[in-house]
């Protein structure tokens, strides 16, 4: 061993001294930084964020209450444009239907009247009548389809009664359709002229001279 060994040399620097006092040192130690819920501008910009936080919550709310009220609308509107496109189009389809019916009515009423004899004749007859199973054929494709009311009860929101005539039938029972009806899908495009069936005159003298109930 080394016995010229000496502890205060350079090779062995002794650790630096503190001046700090006892006092001076528990007080460092009690120096830490206040919690952050106790400090008083920590809870003011808490307080701001949420109030910003809310904020930012209801205008979102809002926006997405705008967007689905537009969502809405727009579904409204698209759906009631299209129910009007298609009424406008039946409308024009109705219109310009009812104005071939005439032609219709004078191709059955010669179907029904003339009765050809010779042979040019039956070939007229002929050449017009397919001229109208064309027309009615097209008719059909477009939605339209006839009444045919004969037999029914009398409906005043279908028919039209221009005639009316004693039969056993009972009566408001249609006898004839005098001028054909038509529907356009589930619409009336035309109502039916037709005869109805009204009481024998033998029923109505019976019942005019049948005796009046006594009073009691």
């Amino acid at each position: 061993m080394n016995s010229n060994f000496d502890p205060n040399s350079e090779e062995f620097p002794q650790a630096e001294s503190t001046n700090l006092s006892g006092d001076e040192i528990a007080l460092e130690e009690n120096s830490v930084a206040p919690p952050k819920e106790n400090n008083p501008n920590y809870q003011q910009l808490l307080g701001e964020k949420e109030q910003q936080i809310a904020s930012l919550q209801s205008q979102v709310e809002e926006r997405t209450s705008q967007y689905l009220r537009i969502v809405a609308d727009f579904d409204n509107f698209r759906k009631r444009s299209q129910k009007e496109k298609e009424e406008l189009d039946q409308l024009i389809k109705g219109n310009t239907i009812t104005e071939l019916l005439p032609i219709v009515d004078n191709f059955e009423r010669a179907r029904s009247q003339l009765k050809p004899q010779t042979e040019a004749e039956m070939s007229i007859h002929k050449s017009y009548q397919s001229v109208y199973k064309q027309l009615v054929d097209g008719l059909k494709r477009l939605g339209v389809a006839p009444m045919r009311p004969e037999g029914q009860e009398f409906n005043p929101s279908l028919h039209e009664a221009v005639m009316r005539s004693p039969s056993v039938e009972p009566e408001g029972t249609i006898l004839e359709e005098l001028v054909r009806g038509y529907f356009l899908g589930d619409r009336i495009l035309r109502h039916a002229m037709v005869k109805v069936a009204a009481p024998m005159e033998n029923e109505l003298n019976s019942e005019e001279n049948s005796p009046l109930p006594e009073e009691s």
